[in-house]
């Protein structure tokens, strides 16, 4: 389709991790010169219940089209696609880029394949995500550890002989909420909901059975730092801590990072962000979430997050995009392409 529009088109393929091709897909006015602006968004979507027996076809009902990953984020591909379509490409004076990434879901992999490959270099880059037609400017980071306690098994009979590690992990879950409550008081960023970093173990898992001594207990942390804070304070704290508990509990702990991915920050007098948010009659915000603006900020782009439909909706049962969005959406991104690259 995008060939059709007469756009250039480049594949940068990869495998994940499970040996699956992968592919992110950009086209192009032009790839001679960096895009002035870039319209990105993600292709993949999160899985749907099986109740859901209407998620793989798209219906239109009550002013919405209805399906799984109607705002997250195909809607906004749609309008990128669509004001693209309205635009006289050989008019424009700066390249405009459509970007379509793959496996933002499980770790913005394909963005940040993109980044490593450093494939092109957009001054603007919109970032599409269901913000209600919001610019965003800013959100939080987005980090995990994989933590494992290890301890010594034995008959739960004789607690002497052995060294429980569920019991030691419940005295490190215990300092970490403690250190959580400590980032409650600071420091602290206006405009986020919270306004300050947050932690969450949404995953444990340990033990063999009732009457044994566990030998191991496997959580997973998750913490969202704000913009200007460096990913490993809390993995950093968080090494201390578990520290403290392998002395006193005698057991072994590993703490790992599998994902220390910054926040973002654009300046509030961007001239992009002044752009969406005069077209949009929507202020600029601070948002909790996570995406792939800061892999294009990476690169070199002055990135705002904006697209229609609600976050609240995505990731649900019954995921559903505004018409009125998806017609406002398009408008805006065709006056940013003519104001950006025309």
């Amino acid at each position: 389709m995008v060939e059709g529009l007469g756009l250039q088109t480049r594949r940068l393929p990869y495998t994940d991790q499970a040996g699956v091709a992968k592919v992110n897909l950009l086209a192009a006015t032009s790839f001679e010169a960096p895009p002035a602006l870039a319209l990105v968004g993600h292709t993949d979507t999160v899985p749907f219940a099986p109740g859901w027996a209407q998620a793989l076809s798209l219906e239109e009902a009550e002013g919405r089209l209805w399906g799984r990953g109607a705002c997250d984020t195909k809607g906004f591909i749609a309008c990128a696609l669509s004001a693209t379509s309205r635009t006289d490409l050989k008019s424009l004076r700066a390249p405009l880029a459509l970007v379509f990434t793959a496996d933002e879901e499980v770790g913005c992999v394909g963005a940040k394949k993109l980044a490593e490959a450093r494939a092109l270099f957009p001054r603007y880059a919109i970032v599409g995500e269901p913000t209600c037609l919001t610019p965003v400017r800013a959100h939080k980071g987005y980090c995990i550890a994989r933590v494992e306690v290890i301890g010594q098994e034995g008959h739960s009979a004789y607690p002497a002989l052995g060294s429980s590690a569920i019991l030691a992990a419940g005295q490190l879950l215990a300092k970490i909420d403690g250190y959580a409550r400590l980032l409650e008081k600071g420091p602290l960023c206006e405009g986020f909901d919270p306004p300050h970093t947050t932690l969450n173990v949404g995953l444990i898992q340990g033990g063999e059975a009732p009457n044994v001594i566990a030998s191991s207990c496997r959580f997973v942390l998750e913490w969202r730092p704000l913009p200007g804070e460096p990913p490993t304070r809390v993995l950093d704290a968080v090494r201390a801590l578990a520290h403290q508990v392998s002395v006193s509990h005698q057991v072994g702990v590993t703490v790992k990072g599998t994902r220390l991915d910054k926040a973002l920050q654009t300046e509030p007098d961007s001239e992009l962000i002044g752009l969406l948010s005069s077209a949009s009659g929507n202020a600029p915000a601070s948002v909790s979430y996570h995406t792939e603006a800061p892999q294009l900020a990476e690169l070199g782009a002055q990135v705002a997050v904006f697209g229609p439909g609600d976050i609240k909706l995505a990731h649900a049962a019954g995921e559903n995009v505004p018409i009125s969005d998806l017609e406002k959406c398009t408008e805006i991104l065709a006056g940013a392409i003519a104001r950006l690259c025309g």
